[in-house]
């Protein structure tokens, strides 16, 4: 028996509690991500931050978490998977700690910095040793109980954080960390074996540095491009090329190099570069929508933080209900199908937003929630399960790794995008409308109420507001029918999946074989 099987027998044997303690840090790392956004405004005057600089707050965790992805299986290979894991929750223990105990916002963009190279680590090498600790017929299971920390994360973190700001101080966003990264540090330190490293291939610098220029080329672009008229700034376009050649030159590298940052396989299974896509669409979906919905319930229909947050909480139920239907969908109907039942209730669930309306009560927003995380939560686990099943397990690190990323620019790219949509498509909703008001159209002086004489200052002022306000949700709106049609092109995807008839056999071999 090799040293690699033998670590993982006795990581077998404790299987149960090491899931619950890498769960624990996921749903930590997944929660950190969103909570924080909620408590940017009570951190900005706490810290005298302006808006530029709160901006790098956000950033800078980001680009954190974009170059030490990549850079964490080989790291985990190199050094031991379990030492990786480790460091990584203890790391996020301590900058989260940071975090809350910082004076001035250049000491908050470091800690975050540190927060961001810490958690990096955490998704892909928890999600990679789950799958090498059970067997075949027990990853969908699996891979729904992790899923659902993955999925609840950015879903409970907005309603979390709306509470703890507006009862506790917005330090206790970061604090909250503290007794989950210690429980989860102690669990993986005690229960999990010395994995004894010493496997990975020779480091392709190139490569690594070429990847790392078109994700940070990329990340960077997309968080200043809004308030930088994107395409009218110099800096847009600077960034802009520099993440085409990062891109150009990394896959020019992992084409020819005889050791590439990757491994060639990767791009030879079908099943895996199939649902690794599908998990970019994924992180657009979730992520967007996330982002997007409590911005209007409080700008428009003027819910405060923590009422939005409850009206929230439909899609963490419905997300939690799939999770538990998960493992009896997968045995009876199969993966395929899943992924096709939850990407019908995605649609679904954004053809209902794409009908919201101003005067609506909240049960539009808790049904359309409730669909969409019931649809959400159908996704996850077969996802693992197809890309995992045909890949040798040799690979699954890098594999693991990959899928994060891809899940983490599809929901920056998304974020991005449908932002910078709903600006546009308010811009446009409000000069149409606008145009359209004649004071002299009998019509329009028959509706509107007697206090709005649009031949006053005052008058015209209420007239613009309301416009401003049907454009913005003419703009929102506007997006989410966009949304529907990204999904439906989802459908294509799913019929290049194919699960095998039986889980592959492989010994896991050394990573350099």
């Amino acid at each position: 028996m090799t040293d690699a099987a033998d670590y993982l027998e006795k990581d077998k044997a404790n299987r149960i509690p090491i899931t619950g303690a890498l769960m624990l840090a996921t749903l930590m790392n997944t929660l950190d991500s969103t909570i924080a956004n909620v408590a940017l405004p009570k951190m900005q005057s706490s810290i005298s931050a302006s808006q530029e600089q709160l901006t790098w707050v956000l950033t800078s965790y980001i680009l954190a978490t974009a170059v030490m992805t990549p850079l964490s299986g080989w790291l985990a290979m190199k050094f031991g998977r379990k030492r990786m894991i480790s460091l990584s929750i203890a790391g996020f223990t301590i900058a989260s700690m940071l975090c809350g105990i910082a004076t001035s916002v250049e000491q908050m963009v470091l800690f975050r910095t540190l927060q961001g190279l810490a958690g990096a680590s955490l998704m892909p090498l928890s999600q990679s040793a789950m799958l090498d600790m059970y067997p075949q017929e027990q990853i969908p299971r699996v891979m729904s109980l992790w899923s659902s920390a993955v999925i609840l994360g950015p879903i409970l973190g907005p309603t979390l954080g709306g509470w703890i700001t507006e009862n506790l101080s917005w330090r206790w966003v970061f604090f909250i960390n503290l007794p989950l990264g210690i429980l989860a540090t102690l669990a993986v330190t005690s229960l999990m074996a010395d994995d004894p490293g010493g496997r990975q291939r020779p480091f392709d610098f190139i490569g690594f540095a070429a990847l790392t220029a078109f994700v940070v080329g990329l990340q960077v672009m997309l968080d200043r491009g809004p308030g930088q008229d994107w395409w009218d700034s110099p800096e847009i376009w600077i960034e802009a090329g520099i993440a085409l050649a990062g891109l150009w030159v990394f896959l020019v590298q992992s084409a020819t190099s005889p050791n590439p940052f990757f491994h060639r396989d990767l791009a030879k299974d079908s099943n895996f570069v199939g649902t690794t896509v599908f998990s970019f669409f994924v992180g657009v979906l979730l992520f967007s929508t996330t982002a997007l919905l409590p911005v209007l319930m409080q700008s428009l229909l003027g819910y405060s933080a923590v009422h939005s947050g409850w009206v929230s909480m439909s899609r963490g139920v419905g997300s939690l209900i799939s999770f538990l239907l998960v493992p009896i969908l997968i045995q009876t109907i199969g993966p395929r199908k899943m992924l096709v039942i939850g990407t019908t209730l995605s649609v679904a669930s954004l053809w209902a937003m794409a009908k919201f309306d101003l005067s609506m009560t909240e049960w539009p927003l808790v049904a359309s929630g409730f669909v969409q995380g019931a649809g959400t939560g159908l996704l996850f686990a077969p996802l693992s399960t197809l890309a995992y099943v045909t890949l040798n397990p040799v690979h699954r690190v890098e594999g693991t790794i990959l899928s994060t990323m891809a899940r983490s620019l599809g929901s920056s790219v998304g974020i991005s995008i449908v932002q910078a949509m709903v600006l546009r498509n308010t811009a446009v909703a409000h000069s149409e409308l606008a145009g359209r008001m004649d004071p002299s159209n009998p019509v329009l002086q028959d509706v509107l109420p007697p206090q709005v004489d649009l031949t006053t200052s005052a008058g015209l002022a209420i007239m613009n507001g309301e416009i401003t306000r049907q454009s913005m949700m003419m703009g929102y709106i506007d997006v989410f029918a966009w949304m529907v049609v990204l999904v439906l092109a989802m459908y294509p995807l799913i019929m290049i999946l194919r699960p095998p008839a039986k889980a592959p056999m492989e010994r896991i071999e050394a990573a350099g074989d």
